[in-house]
């Protein structure tokens, strides 16, 4: 076969902050953009159909039959293990360098690869055959005798390898009879002798990422999920800004040929807000300092006025939507889509995310930058906007496109971000701020306990015009806008899951939408049931619900947005920061604690 075939999304991420690519279970890379996580496919074989035949790197051992497949410990560094029937056998160690050097962080636009004979004398494969222009094969020009060239729109890369150039550029099986380094990054000269190079490169790769998992404060429980999640929603970090991806690919169908295809590597307020809030639970400051530093950008360019649902990863307002006419899609599931309209919608929970993510600046004394009277002018202009909007229409944080509703979710963070500016005002000794703040939140949880709570049903609607069922109404006992024994919340919670739980998994709602009805669950929904089912005193069914999300698992230890309810079938986008989030919060919720085993 000339192309590849897919498996499903098992996928293992590898990356450095800047690009990311995703391995797939034979070790080949099948996704990751250049020059940043949201640019142009360099690998776009995922997107390819059922046989791509370019948009892909592999390296195959002739006539393998076996692969196996696992991190290096507390690192995103992927080991792939291929053999053969005959005994012979090779090893990958895939990774994109991230370490500090002369100060500073060094993670260039470049995949690593090293192979290594491991056992016989296997023969292997090199087949780099890039693409350009969303899905267009990037030809290679030889430039000498140990690298070659491949052109594509956003950026010249360069192939340095200690390989046989002419057996990688015509794609020759050969005998690999020591280890053998591959260095594809930006189009400049390669510094030292590669092999060298590339060992340090991953030498200092694995101590820094090994370095940052032990400053993280773990739950005792649960170790393993919870520091693969960590270190994930740190590669869906773009170092550079702050900013904080959804998730690392783009137009991963929610259910088959749905339509429902999405770009999500881009920063929504919302998720965002919900990763830093995971992460901070294990103490990853640096994560929330880089963020906040990139929402103070966006706060001061809308200089008090509307703020969008999401950007671009350096901020970019504009982020129009088409669709990418070479990849006929996942698994042949098109469109593929580049870009995001939702940038035009009106989602007023942002504002409530911005504040809740800025709040923690006012108390920590651990920051590096604490948060003073200039940020609390400036996030001022923010509560004036919450209160000013929280009874206002919006289309909800589901983002739908063809109505809108005051949505009991976004009135809710509209409430926090006055309560919580209430907060940071009493923080800084502003006795007449804390009082109006208080105030407005006060008249904002008057109106929502008003106009979303249904006396007939006795539930919270999801909205202040119908009585709806949807997930995120749960999510007012995370925002501290009622208390678990609180009876509203206990008949809303029965509600919700009478209406919307499919066996294990929760959807977020089960009415039509702009694409009809949905068929696969949200992950994140779930989470947030369990830590209803926890604080509600189900923790024996929390547990068991949790383990069996972590069941639901790719190899590498990640989840989508989505699954089927049925076949547990992931969908969606990948790896997907809301999914991840809800591990980190629930082993953090659940586990036992360390004075259990002290």
């Amino acid at each position: 076969m000339s192309g590849i075939e897919h498996v499903g999304l098992d996928l293992w991420a590898i990356g450095n902050c800047q690009v990311s690519a995703l391995i797939d279970r034979k070790g080949r890379m099948v996704w990751g953009c250049v020059p940043r996580v949201d640019g142009d496919p360099l690998f776009s074989a995922l997107l390819g159909g059922n046989e791509p035949e370019s948009g892909f790197w592999s390296i195959e051992l002739e006539d393998a039959v076996e692969v196996t497949q696992r991190y290096r410990r507390n690192t995103p560094v992927l080991v792939t293990i291929q053999r053969d029937r005959a005994g012979n056998a090779i090893e990958i160690t895939d990774f994109s360098p991230w370490f500090r050097r002369d100060g500073r962080r060094y993670r260039p636009v470049a995949f690593a690869r090293m192979v290594r004979p491991i056992s016989g004398s296997p023969r292997i494969r090199v087949r780099l055959r890039p693409t350009r222009g969303w899905g267009q094969p990037a030809t290679g020009r030889v430039g000498g005798t140990s690298h070659v060239r491949y052109p594509t729109d956003a950026m010249v890369m360069r192939l340095t390898t200690d390989a046989p150039v002419g057996y990688v550029t015509e794609e020759r099986f050969f005998r690999i009879e020591r280890p053998l380094h591959f260095f594809l990054g930006p189009d400049e000269s390669f510094s030292g002798e590669i092999s060298q190079t590339v060992q340090s490169m991953l030498d200092r790769t694995l101590s820094e990422w090994r370095e940052w998992v032990r400053g993280l404060a773990i739950p005792l429980e649960w170790q393993d999920a919870v520091i693969r999640s960590a270190i994930t929603l740190r590669l869906c970090q773009h170092e550079e800004s702050g900013a904080i991806v959804a998730a690392l690919t783009t137009s991963i169908p929610e259910h088959a040929n749905s339509g429902r295809n999405w770009d999500y590597r881009y920063c929504w307020i919302r998720d965002a807000y919900y990763t830093v809030q995971a992460l901070n639970r294990l103490g990853a400051l640096d994560v929330l300092e880089g963020y906040l530093g990139y929402l103070r950008n966006i706060v001061d360019a809308a200089r008090g006025g509307h703020i969008q649902p999401l950007y671009g990863v350096l901020g970019e307002a504009a982020l129009p939507e088409g669709e990418a006419q070479h990849l006929p899609g996942y698994r042949g599931m098109g469109p593929v889509r580049v870009g995001n309209l939702a940038w035009e919608q009106i989602q007023h929970d942002a504002y409530g995310q911005i504040v809740l993510s800025n709040v923690q600046a006012f108390f920590d004394e651990r920051l590096l930058r604490k948060a003073g009277i200039e940020d609390f002018k400036a996030l001022e202009k923010v509560g004036e906007r919450a209160f000013e909007h929280h009874d206002k229409a919006d289309a909800g944080l589901w983002e739908l496109r063809t109505r809108q509703s005051v949505h009991t979710y976004s009135a809710a963070m509209c409430w926090a971000a006055c309560d919580r500016l209430a907060n940071a005002a009493q923080a800084l000794g502003l006795g007449d701020r804390a009082e109006l703040w208080a105030d407005r939140a006060d008249h904002v949880r008057a109106n929502i306990e008003t106009s979303a709570w249904r006396d007939d049903t006795q539930r919270l609607s999801a909205t202040f015009s119908g009585d709806d069922l949807d997930a995120s109404v749960i999510q007012l006992l995370d925002l501290r806008f009622l208390t678990p024994d609180d009876p509203r919340f206990r008949s809303t919670l029965t509600a919700v899951e009478e209406g919307l739980r499919r066996g294990s998994h929760m959807l977020r709602y089960a009415t039509q939408d702009d694409f009809g009805l949905p068929q696969t669950a949200f992950n994140v929904c779930t989470f947030w049931l369990i830590e209803a089912l926890h604080y509600t005193g189900r923790t024996d069914e929390a547990r068991a619900l949790f383990e069996e999300m972590l069941s639901r698992r790719t190899a590498a230890g990640l989840l989508s947005e989505d699954i089927d309810p049925q076949t547990g079938e992931l969908w969606g986008n990948y790896p997907q920061t809301y999914s991840l989030v809800g591990i980190v919060n629930c082993a953090v919720l659940l586990s036992k604690p360390w004075s259990a085993i002290r």
